[in-house]
């Protein structure tokens, strides 16, 4: 007899159908309004119901996103991802942090198909340029510039993701056109789906 789950993995078009089916649910439960119809989201998290994501864009379990936050088409957020900031003021003397009161929130940027890796944190009010990836565990405080890789405890330019100006621009002609859709991801190990 065949399960479910390898009759899911074994036809793609009924994963995305299950993919859709699970979103719509998604989006209703977290108030996201403001996500693409074919923006993914992992697992649970606390995401704040301003979030905005673009076609086919990705969030995994366990991500903490702040107000104020769009991420672009085709950008991967891993699990545990954290975007934070707007904490509380620390520089009124004669008032305990506690009843100090926060800053307005600025806003996040994450430009189209940009990698966040695991447990990355970004500080609210960051850019971070299309096409840029970002290593596990990296802290990104200050702006990060179209297709460079940052990794690292603060987060520092550590390469590009293409070598070749061509290649970047034949990129950049792509991500300006529509969204196109592609094969999605399978499960990386049985009994993963839906990851």
């Amino acid at each position: 007899m065949t399960s479910l789950s390898s009759i899911i993995r074994g036809n793609p078009g009924f994963r995305k159908f299950a993919r859709s089916v699970k979103m719509i649910f998604i989006r209703n439960w977290y108030g996201l309004d403001k996500v693409h119809r074919t923006f993914y989201l992992g697992g649970s998290g606390d995401i704040a119901r301003d979030f905005c994501a673009g076609p086919f864009s990705y969030v995994g379990r366990d991500c903490c996103i702040c107000p104020k936050v769009t991420i672009g088409a085709y950008t991967l957020l891993a699990h545990e991802v954290s975007i934070q900031g707007g904490d509380h003021r620390f520089d009124l003397a004669g008032t305990p942090i506690c009843f100090s009161g926060r800053p307005e929130m600025p806003e996040t940027v994450i430009g189209e198909d940009v990698w966040i890796g695991h447990r990355a944190i970004i500080i609210a009010g960051v850019k971070i340029g299309r096409g840029a990836v970002i290593g596990a565990g990296a802290v990104v405080a200050t702006d990060v510039p179209a297709y460079a890789i940052y990794a690292g405890v603060p987060a520092k330019p550590v390469g590009v993701r293409f070598a070749d100006e061509k290649d970047r621009i034949r990129h950049d002609q792509m991500l300006d056109g529509a969204p196109k859709d592609g094969e999605l991801p399978g499960p990386r190990v049985p009994g993963a789906w839906p990851h």
